[in-house]
Order: structure tokens, then C-alpha cells, then sequence
């Protein structure tokens, strides 16, 4: 009974495939989802954030900003700042004269002008008592450019400051800020303090604005239209100049439940975060934007090229700009960030997070982490990838869109990342689900498993110790100088049926074997070891003749034969002395003479039939005269028909086209020999699988 209820309950959870744990998962995603204001992953929505700007930038419609840049050549030609007030005022009324809507100065003033006449009296002593008082009748160069601002719609800046600081104060002129719906103070940025323009300069313009914004991480991204310095509401300049220029007497805040709703000045609306920022959509970097004041002052510029348009004053010459990177990684000065802001008012084309944008993120995680959660188990290992494949381009297609069509900010990469661990998850227990499966039929295999070990241990050994009577070409004759030898077997199988041998029957003779035993597997290979065995044992007692050798080898090998095997070979006795040779083919393939020339030269093909064929065969001997440096090549039928994987046989004709080729390359050894020819079948079989044998044996002599 209880060993049922444990199956079952196996069984059950087995077909769930982790789904009750993807739920869970799923519901702490949307938790921290829920709870975090910027989501888990603030610093990944940012970087998307950022190249759907890169990827769409805003396209410029309109150019109501121009800028007027103090920049190097204006700072060469009128020497470096701070100028004079009277040359601010200069510049001032030269723009002014082209009737912009509004100029907007993004310089602060926060000292009285050291150059002016008063302040060099003051540094005069009573020697120059005549000059003091001459100087102190002339005007003050702060009452000129006082002057000079009451005659030009001018808004002036302030810079907030968390902490108060060398000139900073808690007190500014400012213009009304309408509030409606509920205390916008307790939403937005608060400056204690703030660094402002002398307050005689501020009496004189027509509005003050708040030039400072937050970087997230060193960027530029959001921008407060409106903050606070104390307990004073106070407009970004962008939306100063604006009210200014439209002659509108106060900025309009709109409230709603969760904060901040919209800023708004005459009949532009401007829908912002809770807090009162706004995201920048920023455009390419546009060099038109900006003027030269030094253009301006020697009057190079169009006489109508400020009409009608909001003018921003600022330093952007070397070592004086406040150049910020802005979302799509531009270094600009920051006066472009309050520039483009204009320009999008103007266009129209705001980018906007609203408050119902998590929830919608939330919606959408919900149903495409249910849709992972029914299908991946059900589709299975080979086709779960493909609703997560899915799922991801529609999250940044989605997401690509929304910025693209309607300026809104989708948090594809959150999703994507919780809705990847999500599949993940479930793609992991369905593989261990199938693992623990798999388990179970090993172990009902177990047993033949441990069977089929034991044989392929036996095998094994078997192949060691069958490789083990093969002689070794290298170790086979030391300091021999007169002839080389190299050989080959590898085996196709875990044994061979193919067999090579070679030793000294005195001083002058070498006796050598080659030979391939019919059939396959464990019975080949033990006649194999009786073959090589019985062949050597004859040669060292009748080592007259190779014929005598082949024929009483032919007697003994066909006297026990249970399984009707016979063998083709090769043999042969060289006079390493003389380079005679004398070889005896038993139904081999012809061995072939690699000539000195490169000539290859096939021997005849086989004299008798294979040994244990017919029994009392006389095999006749043939005899050859080897050039010095000749070598002769023998090899099994392993060779020329080993397959590709499409069947393709090595064949005749490409061994010797790899025997001319290597001749030809010079410097031929039977070690060369026989490694060019193991390489050039590898490659030709490839990841087949071994049909035969493979044997070589390459013998050269020296002369």
C-alpha cells in the first residue's frame, strides 16, 4: 500500500515538471516588481532606455533654440572670462536688437564685476585721489548690464545646492508658480540653497529658472521642470524662457493622486514623472544649434537669425563649459540638454513613464509567465525554446514600438530577465525530470551493462596482449645501418586479424611478414597469434628458403582448423648485403617498389592461393634486386578499401599517387612512408567507422 502511494506521488509530481515551483518563482518576480519604484533591475532598464535613443533619436522638426556660444574664438578675441559686465550688456543688447521671444543666460553672477569703476577706485590709494574720484562718476558696470537686462526679455539662472556653500543663499526673486491639486513641495527635488545672480541683476530680469539637474550614473536623463530652493517653487529654464517668451504671467503645476501629473505654461502641456522631471528625448548632436558670440559681436551673422526665436547665453569655450553625456552618449555642453528640451515642447514628442506603466509590466509578466508555465513542459525539450524565443521579440518589438509610435518607456529587459529565469527554471526540472526517467532505465540495465564490462575488459587485455608480440621497428634493430624498416596495424575492432612480423635469421638475412586472416572479431585474432607464432617458429628452423617456409606453414596452420580459416600474406628474406630479395606472395595484394626516381613499380600479383586453401602447395619464389635507397611497400586490403561515409573505397590508384607524391618530396623513409599513408586515410574516412584493419609495412634499403 505505501509503496503505491509513494509511486503515485512521484508520478504526480513528475507530470507537474516544476510548475508549482515557476508559480512561485513567478509571484516573487512580481513582488519585487511591485515593491521596488525603479524595478529590480534599474541600472539594465536604463542602459535599454538609453538605446532606444541611440536606435531613434528625436528628428528635429523645428529650431525655435539658438544658442549663442562664448566659445574659443570669442574668448580669444575678447580675452578670457569673467568679462565685463559692460560686454555682457553688449552682448546682450546685440541680441535683443534681432527681437528673440526670450534670452535665457545659463551664467551666474553671484559677484559684483571686479573691473567695474567703483571696485578699481576702492583699489587706489589717496596718491590718486583726482583719478578715485573721476572713476567713481562713472556708471557702475552691474547698473549697465542691470539696464541692458531690463530692455530684453532676460531669465536668469540658479544653481541649486544641497548644502550651503561661499555664495549661496535660501532667498531669490522669483516668479508665480501655480499649484492645483495639492502641495507640489512635497513632490519635488529641494534645494536648501542656491547660488543666484547679484540681486540688483535679478530686479532687472524678467524671470529666474533652476539650471540644475541629477545624473544617474554620470548621464543626463531626466530633467526637473520644476524644483524648489527653500520652500520657493522654482521652473527649469526651458519653462521659464517659455512663459517669457509667451508673456504668460505663471507656470501651472497639475497634481493628481500620485504626484506631479503635467507642467504647463499658456497652452503647452508637458505630462511629467511623479516628481516633476521629465525623460529628454535627445536628437543627433546638431551643430546649427549653436552661434558664435564673436559672429555675433562683429556683426557676421544674419541680421534676422535671432527674430522670433528663445536665445541661450553660454560658455562653451576650453576649460570654461559644463559639458555633460546625455542618453545617447553625446558629450555636449549642458545648455544643450535645456535647448533640446525647447525644441521638443515645440515638436511636440515627449518621452513619458506613466504611473500605470509598472502595472502594465506587471499584467504582462503575469501573462506571458503563465504561457511558459503551461507550455515549456508540455512542448518538451526540443520545442520549449520556442515560446521563450517568442516572448523575447515580443517584449522588445513591443517595447521598441511604444518609444518609437508613442514616446512611452517599456521595461522590455526586466521582464526578459525574470521571464528567463522563469523558463529556465521549468526547462531545468523537465530535464531532471527526464534525467531521474533515464536513471531508472540504467538501472534495469545495470546488469548487462556490468556484463558487457567485463567482456570489453577481456577484449581489452585481449588487444594488449595481441599488440604486445608485435615487434617494434624502432627498438627491432639497433645501429643497424644497411636497410630501414617501419610497420603499421591498428586495429578496426577491439582485436586484429591482421599480423606483421620481422626479425634476423643471421647476420646478413631479414626475414619479414605481412598477412590478413579472413574473418573477424576474437576468432581471427587468436589464429592470428598461432599464424605469427607458427610462421617465425619455421623460419628460425628452416631458414634456407622462403618458399620452404611458406609451404610448411601452409601444412601446420591447415592441420587444425576448426573454423575453416585461412590467411593471405606475404613473405620474404632480404640480403641486407647485397639487396637481394626473395618473396613469396600466399593470395595477397602485390606489394609495390617505391624507386629511388619515384617511379612506383607493382610486383606481380599473388603466386598461389592463401594459406589453409590447399594443402601441399608448392608456392613459387620470385626474386628482385633493390636499388640503395629503394623501398618496398606492402599493405593489407584495409587500406585501399577503407570507406568514407559515403562509401567512397581509398583505392589502388590513390595510395600511389600518395607513394609518387611523397617520393617526390624527397628525403623518403619508411617512417615518412608510413605515416603519409595513415594521415591520407584518416582524412579519407573521416568520422566513418573503421571497415578493416589497417596494416603497412615499409621496408628501404640502403645500399
Amino acid at each position: 500500500m505505501l509503496p503505491d502511494l509513494i509511486s503515485s506521488t512521484l508520478l504526480r509530481l513528475r507530470a507537474r515538471q516544476g510548475r508549482p515551483f515557476g508559480l512561485a518563482l513567478l509571484v516573487l518576480m512580481a513582488l519585487l516588481l511591485i515593491l521596488l519604484p525603479n524595478g529590480p533591475l534599474p541600472a539594465m532598464r536604463l542602459a535599454l532606455f538609453d538605446a532606444w535613443q541611440v536606435l531613434m533619436p528625436r528628428e528635429r522638426l523645428s529650431g525655435p533654440v539658438q544658442i549663442i556660444a562664448i566659445d574659443e574664438a570669442s574668448l580669444k578675441e575678447f580675452g578670457q572670462w569673467p568679462w565685463p559686465r559692460t560686454r555682457l550688456a553688449a552682448l546682450i543688447d546685440r541680441i535683443a536688437a534681432q527681437q528673440p521671444l526670450a534670452i535665457g543666460l545659463d551664467i551666474i553672477m553671484p559677484e559684483h564685476d571686479t573691473s567695474s569703476p567703483e571696485a578699481v577706485a576702492a583699489t587706489l590709494g589717496q596718491e590718486h585721489a583726482t583719478l578715485k574720484a573721476s572713476l567713481k562718476t562713472l556708471p557702475a558696470h552691474d547698473d549697465i548690464l542691470g539696464t541692458a537686462l531690463q530692455r530684453a526679455p532676460v531669465v536668469l539662472g540658479a544653481a541649486g545646492f544641497d548644502v550651503p556653500a561661499a555664495g549661496t543663499t535660501g532667498a531669490l526673486r522669483l516668479w508665480p508658480v501655480h499649484a492645483q491639486g495639492g502641495d507640489a513641495l512635497s513632490h519635488v527635488r529641494r534645494f536648501p540653497q542656491a547660488l543666484a545672480s547679484l540681486p540688483a541683476l535679478q530686479a532687472s530680469a524678467k524671470g529666474q529658472a533652476l539650471l540644475s539637474a541629477d545624473l544617474e550614473k554620470g548621464v543626463v536623463r531626466r530633467v526637473p521642470m520644476v524644483g524648489a530652493i527653500g520652500d520657493a517653487l522654482l521652473p527649469a529654464l526651458s519653462l521659464e524662457l517659455l512663459r517669457v517668451a509667451t508673456g504668460t504671467s505663471a507656470v501651472e503645476v497639475v497634481l493628481d493622486g500620485h504626484g506631479i501629473d503635467s507642467v504647463g505654461v499658456g497652452d503647452l502641456n508637458v505630462p511629467v514623472q511623479p516628481n516633476g522631471a521629465v525623460w529628454v528625448h535627445f536628437s543627433r548632436p546638431a551643430p546649427g544649434r549653436y552661434l558664435s558670440a564673436f559672429d555675433l559681436m562683429r556683426g557676421n551673422l544674419d541680421p534676422a537669425a535671432l527674430q522670433d526665436k528663445v536665445v541661450i547665453v553660454a560658455l562653451t569655450g576650453l576649460g570654461l563649459m559644463d559639458y555633460k553625456t546625455n542618453a545617447r552618449g553625446d558629450f555636449l555642453p549642458g545648455v544643450d540638454v535645456h535647448a533640446q528640451l525647447i525644441e521638443s515642447f515645440f515638436d511636440g514628442r515627449f518621452l513619458q513613464r506613466p504611473v500605470w506603466m509598472p502595472w502594465v509590466e506587471l499584467m504582462v509578466l503575469l501573462g506571458f509567465g503563465l504561457l511558459l508555465i503551461w507550455s515549456v513542459p508540455k512542448l518538451g525539450p526540443r520545442l520549449a525554446p520556442l515560446p521563450a524565443v517568442g516572448i523575447s521579440l515580443a517584449l522588445f518589438s513591443g517595447s521598441a514600438l511604444l518609444f518609437s509610435a508613442a514616446g512611452l518607456l517599456f521595461d522590455a529587459v526586466t521582464l526578459f530577465c525574470g521571464l528567463a529565469m522563469l523558463f529556465f527554471s521549468l526547462f531545468g526540472s523537465m530535464l531532471l525530470a527526464e534525467v531521474r526517467e533515464r536513471q531508472q532505465s540504467e538501472r534495469a540495465l545495470q546488469v548487462a551493462r556490468e556484463s558487457a564490462a567485463r567482456v570489453a575488459g577481456e577484449l581489452d587485455a585481449a588487444r594488449r596482449i595481441q599488440m604486445a608480440t608485435l615487434p617494434s621497428a624502432a627498438t627491432a634493430f639497433p645501429g643497424e645501418t644497411r636497410f630501414a624498416l617501419d610497420a603499421l596495424l591498428e586495429p578496426a575492432r577491439d582485436v586484429s586479424g591482421d599480423l606483421y612480423d620481422f626479425f634476423m635469421l643471421d647476420r646478413r638475412r631479414l626475414f619479414f611478414l605481412i598477412g590478413d586472416v579472413s574473418g573477424k572479431g576474437l576468432p581471427a585474432s587468436l589464429f592470428m597469434v598461432v599464424a605469427k607464432a607458427l610462421s617465425k617458429s619455421i623460419a628460425l628452423r628452416a631458414a634456407d628458403d622462403v618458399a620452404a617456409i611458406v609451404n610448411r606453414a601452409n601444412q601446420e596452420l591447415g592441420r587444425e582448423n576448426p573454423e575453416m580459416l585461412f590467411v593471405t600474406g606475404v613473405a620474404g628474406i632480404l640480403d641486407a648485403d647485397t639487396g637481394e630479395l626473395t618473396l613469396c606472395n600466399a593470395g595477397h595484394d602485390a606489394p609495390r617498389r617505391l624507386l629511388p626516381d619515384g617511379r612506383i613499380e607493382h610486383l606481380p600479383n599473388a603466386d598461389g592461393p592463401p594459406l589453409c586453401v590447399i594443402e601441399d602447395f608448392a608456392y613459387p619464389v620470385r626474386r628482385y634486386h633493390m636499388q640503395p635507397g629503394e623501398c618496398l611497400c606492402l599493405t593489407t586490403d584495409g587500406i585501399t578499401e577503407a570507406m568514407d561515409a559515403e562509401g567512397v573505397l581509398y583505392g589502388s590508384e590513390r595510395l600511389d599517387e600518395l607513394l609518387r607524391a611523397t617520393a617526390q618530396r624527397g628525403c623518403v623513409t619508411p617512417s615518412v612512408v608510413v605515416e603519409s599513408v595513415r594521415e591520407s586515410v584518416r582524412a579519407h574516412v573521416g568520422g566513418a567507422d573503421a571497415s578493416d584493419d589497417l596494416t603497412l609495412m615499409v621496408l628501404q634499403w640502403k645500399g
